[in-house]
């Protein structure tokens, strides 16, 4: 044992990030100082900024990072950026589904990768990731009549399990839903629990009465449970790390919002504009102003009239008294959906003098559920405060549409939540 932590001390820890999405617990884990071999992950857009991402990393390393600012200032396209990716990094993002017929295929390019890094199978330290959560999460399940049964997402954890068998990691961490717990009364958790055993592999999850963590303790300003299992070989020993809670009295628009321009609805650019003000201490202690002096993707939805006068309900309701609106008490004139008995927190405003509710993927489809708390303003989060509530760094560039962001936005784990656990599981190793 000890052998192999001389061995392990003299080269940087490395990590596969599985169903890796926009990249949030890659970039938490590279923020601690590992490094990524490879990212697997369906969604193209998705892949995309990753690939952008990765290209940000290596220019920083080699001082090119000028490159960088070019592409995010329009001078340069993404294919010129990524030309200057060398073939190790390029490669290690791979755009696929995983499943019975890829896992062969993938394997192969993540075995290449390896040998144009120069690292064997056996130096795999780390795979993380989770399976999509849509068909172990309380709403997925609510809105399906056999309430997500035969979704086939309920079965991804064995192609998770065939990635331990193959790379054969020291740990692992497998995020997903709260709702995970409760699926199927606990019967899938119990069959992941037995697979990975089966692997070779101890695992736990959280000590927590819910058996959660969430983003709050890690100093993000949001409200997010989340199941973080971790696991490692069976021969070393361990037990589930004890993270400290980062107790903050930090606010949304006073310290995470305060520097960016003031938008009104349907205002804003995703290309570059200034700051409006100086870094706050906690965007600076926590490095999410990023490395420029300007700030991209603050674009803010077009609304409709109707919507923005309930915005303006909301936001009095909540900023008066923190009392939600219930969209069945609005006047009738501006009830538009025949449907007043589910869903009548549908329009919600993210606390401003506190943090935020939880981020979701349905942001993507509108922005009621995230209103800004500014009432003058009388729009939902732009694009940018979304990332920022995920707590993306501001260079962080994100691929795709709008619409295509913001669910990268949303199903993303928080980068100061991803570099928190990362840290603590580096010492443990």
């Amino acid at each position: 044992m000890n052998n192999l932590l001389c061995i392990m001390n003299e080269r940087k820890l490395n990590f596969i990030d599985l169903f890796a999405g926009a990249g949030g617990l890659s970039e938490g884990f590279v923020r601690a100082g590992l490094q990524p071999i490879a990212h697997v992950e369906m969604n193209k857009d998705a892949c995309d900024t990753i690939k952008t991402r990765t290209a940000f990393h290596h220019l920083k390393e080699i001082g090119e990072l000028k490159v960088y600012e070019k592409y995010l200032k329009d001078y340069i396209d993404r294919e010129s950026l990524w030309s200057y990716l060398p073939e190790n990094i390029k490669d290690s993002v791979i755009n696929s589904e995983i499943s019975e017929k890829t896992i062969p295929s993938i394997f192969e390019r993540i075995n290449k990768n390896l040998d144009l890094n120069g690292i064997s199978k056996e130096d795999i330290d780390f795979i993380i990731g989770g399976p999509p959560c849509q068909a172990y999460s309380v709403a997925g399940r609510a809105r399906d009549p056999k309430r997500m049964e035969d979704d086939p997402r309920n079965f991804l954890y064995k192609f998770y399990v065939k990635f331990l068998e193959e790379y054969r990691p020291k740990m692992f961490v497998f995020e997903n839903v709260p709702g995970i717990l409760s699926a199927k009364n606990g019967e899938y958790l119990e069959k992941i629990f037995k697979a990975v055993e089966k692997a070779g592999y101890e695992l736990r999850l959280p000590p927590t009465s819910n058996n959660s963590l969430n983003s709050k303790d890690f100093n993000v300003l949001q409200n997010r449970k989340r199941v973080i299992i971790i696991g490692w070989k069976k021969e070393l020993k361990l037990s589930y790390p004890e993270f400290n809670k980062q107790e903050n009295s930090n606010e949304i628009l006073r310290d995470l919002f305060d520097d960016l321009p003031k938008l009104q609805n349907g205002q804003g650019t995703m290309g570059v504009v200034k700051y409006a003000s100086k870094a706050t201490r906690y965007l600076l202690e926590n490095k999410l102003r990023g490395t420029f002096n300007f700030v991209t993707q603050h674009l803010a939805r077009p609304t409709n009239e109707n919507d923005r006068e309930i915005y303006r309900i909301a936001v009095d309701l909540w900023n008066d008294g923190k009392q939600r609106l219930n969209y069945s008490k609005l006047p009738e004139r501006l009830i538009k959906h025949n449907n007043v008995n589910t869903f009548v927190n549908r329009f919600q405003v993210v606390d401003g003098t506190g943090i935020s509710h939880t981020v979701v993927a349905h942001i993507a489809m509108d922005g009621h559920y995230y209103i800004h708390p500014d009432i003058h303003q009388n729009r939902s989060i732009s694009v940018r405060e979304a990332a920022r509530i995920q707590t993306f760094p501001d260079d962080f560039h994100f691929e795709g549409s709008r619409t295509a962001i913001f669910k990268q936005i949303g199903n993303a784990v928080p980068v100061l939540m991803a570099e928190g656990i990362a840290k603590k599981l580096k010492t443990m190793i």
